[in-house]
């Protein structure tokens, strides 16, 4: 399954004329439910790629199964994804203000930027005009990247999407706001081999404090582990963790153990502002990802109009 990068022609100024308030809209809408939920942010961004991921970015993550299909949203890789009440809300309101003008597609696109900013993350400019797809099935979230795979698997996964070896680096840099359950990453933790127990990229004393956190057997569903533990801003200490053996997933760990990611592992976790520049640029280029010109603007982000 190969979805390029988009030559449908999308614009900053889509809606200057159309709906010139859009985008205070959705940030003042989400910005509210962040102060409510603390976790919105990381959810709306995860949202973002999940749904860019799989048809592009044609807000088909959103869709409600039916009796006769079953949608995205309940494949397993997606089980977990929450908060689309934050989308519904800020779409209600942009129906109110400009009927049918703005996509849903858009609306994710833009609140995905403005989780990242208002967390401390760079802000850029979002580019809008897409068109809100019409087809969602379950059995396509199996081409979500797993969080057990290597970097060769990475780099074909973010290929297929037009996207380098750099994108996939700055894009995981998006884990400094996740949090993920023990099922995730608990292989890592006990008999990972015939010959090493725990995962041997991973530091020791971080393995036996998630171990305490993830007990065999764990009756506790919602048990996990924050992927930046260290601060609850959007910054470089995701990268500083992998650097120190501290990935949650083994395919965060992985960035660093292969030769093609270690270098720009290494140069985000120095600098800051490079990270921040890079990620910008490469939320960009994944926000132009198989965008569709003949979708619709859908009234409700839930149901095909």
């Amino acid at each position: 399954m190969r979805i390029l990068c988009s030559k449908a022609a999308l614009d900053a100024h889509y809606y200057d004329q159309t709906c010139p308030q859009a985008e205070k809209i959705i940030q003042e809408n989400v910005r509210n439910a962040s102060i409510y939920d603390p976790k919105v942010p990381a959810r709306i961004l995860r949202m973002f790629f999940h749904d860019c991921f799989i048809r592009g970015c044609d807000a088909s993550v959103l869709l409600d199964s039916t009796p006769q299909n079953k949608a995205e949203k309940d494949g397993p890789p997606n089980i977990s994804l929450r908060s689309f009440y934050v989308i519904d809300d800020a779409k209600m309101k942009l129906e109110h203000a400009c009927p049918r003008t703005v996509s849903c597609a858009d609306t994710i696109a833009i609140a995905a930027r403005d989780v990242v900013a208002m967390s401390g993350g760079p802000f850029w400019n979002v580019l809008k005009g897409r068109k809100d797809g019409r087809v969602s099935r379950t059995a396509e979230t199996i081409n979500l990247p797993a969080p057990t795979f290597n970097v060769s698997q990475l780099i074909q996964s973010f290929a297929r999407r037009g996207l380098g070896v750099k994108d996939l680096v700055a894009l995981s840099g998006g884990h400094t706001l996740g949090f993920s359950h023990c099922s995730s990453f608990e292989a890592r933790l006990r008999n990972f081999s015939s010959v090493h127990d725990i995962d041997p990229s991973m530091n020791t004393e971080f393995a036996g404090m998630l171990r305490k956190k993830c007990p065999k057997p764990n009756k506790d569903r919602s048990a996990g582990q924050f992927l930046d533990p260290t601060t609850s801003t959007f910054d470089n200490n995701y990268f500083k963790q992998v650097v120190a053996g501290k990935g949650v997933f083994g395919s965060d760990q992985a960035l660093l153990g292969d030769y093609r990611t270690r270098w720009i592992v290494e140069s985000f976790a120095r600098d800051q502002s490079l990270f921040f520049r890079e990620f910008a640029v490469s939320m960009v280029k994944l926000g132009r990802v198989g965008v569709t010109e003949n979708g619709e603007v859908r009234l409700k982000c839930r149901l095909v109009n």
